[in-house]
């Protein structure tokens, strides 16, 4: 039976990508373009050369992260999309934390950063669990507003308290400095990030899968009240998944300060957080196919560019077709069930 499910599974999202990339053709064609070319496009800009490979991996490493934050309450039968939020509240905190341990051997400080990071991350996104489990709070509704205070409240550190004013063109926090910055993987242009979001993402996999803890998450997630019936502990397993949830895209936060930014600013509310939503969908909650899909997702990211030289098209075409796989994969999830034999 799990060999059926998973060739449904995989069978629904190609359907749902074919779907998604035909309704993109109709809009390419709409303005004169030939559809194939665009295609060849695409795949040329994501992973048609070593250069657009590694970044294709780049846009990659955060999806894999903010997927988590989606996949795992998921799991758990709750729609968190708050993984925004905690990308920002991570960036943030990893920017606090560098600058009062910068003292410190990198190696050190930088663990301390990502550790902050994850803790803000998790605090953050487990408060929308926790009111959900005390107060019977919607947590897709907490988790979208607490994206939009999250990004506020960045907005009023970095114009104040936090303000770097050496920085002129735009407002940024302080800068954690070029010793903490974590670099490249030797001989490539991807940075660290991948190998936090791969570990990430096969460590969950393992949690999930051949744990009592993830037997156990699975039983909330698949029937709450036979779950309440056999005495699980429903609020601890809606508390643990929001909060690791939150802490991987705390993480992703982190990576994005010390592996490309430096310092916390708008540049990183550019919606990774959503993104990942689509990706956790489109991999069903399964940790490792988020790996898979997050490197297709940032092959589309990556190819926004040369989209825009070839052939005029806006950068944000490649939120368009995000957006139709998103309805795609919404759609397509009317049919799992339908084709299993009884």
């Amino acid at each position: 039976m799990r060999g059926a499910a998973w060739a449904e599974t995989a069978a629904i999202s190609a359907a749902a990508l074919l779907a998604a990339l035909a309704l993109f053709g109709g809009f390419v064609a709409l303005r004169g373009l030939n559809p194939l070319e665009v295609y060849g496009a695409l795949l040329a800009g994501g992973f048609g050369s070593w250069f657009s490979l590694e970044e294709t991996l780049t846009q990659a490493a955060p999806l894999m992260l903010t997927a988590l934050c989606t996949a795992l309450p998921a799991r758990a039968g709750l729609l968190v999309i708050g993984g925004e939020g905690a990308l920002v509240v991570g960036g943030v905190a990893t920017v606090v934390a560098g600058v009062h341990l910068g003292a410190l051997p990198a190696p050190l400080a930088v663990g301390a950063m990502c550790l902050a990071a994850a803790v803000a991350g998790g605090l953050w996104v487990g408060a929308a669990g926790a009111l959900r489990h005390w107060r019977g709070v919607n947590e897709t509704i907490a988790t979208l507003l607490l994206n939009y205070i999250a990004i506020a409240v960045m907005n009023h550190l970095v114009t104040g308290p936090i303000r770097d004013f050496g920085q002129v063109l735009k407002p940024a926090s302080w800068a954690i400095g070029e010793r903490l910055m974590i670099g490249t993987i030797p001989t490539t242009g991807i940075h660290w990030g991948l190998v936090f979001g791969v570990v990430a993402c096969v460590g969950t996999w393992v949690l999930m899968r051949h744990t009592l803890v993830g037997f156990a998450v699975d039983i909330v997630g698949g029937n709450v009240r036979a779950a309440r019936m056999v005495g699980l502990p429903i609020g601890a397993i809606i508390l643990a998944t929001t909060v690791l949830g939150g802490a991987a895209a705390g993480l992703a936060g982190a990576i994005e300060v010390v592996a490309v930014h430096g310092f916390a600013s708008s540049s990183l509310v550019v919606g990774y957080g959503y993104a990942g939503i689509l990706v956790a969908f489109l991999a069903r909650q399964n940790p490792l196919a988020v790996i898979a899909i997050a490197v297709l997702l940032g092959g589309i990211t990556a190819s926004g560019g040369l989209l825009q030289r070839r052939f005029g098209l806006p950068d944000a075409a490649t939120l368009v077709l995000e957006g139709l796989l998103f309805i795609a994969v919404l759609a397509a999830n009317t049919l799992y069930g339908r084709f299993r034999r009884a």
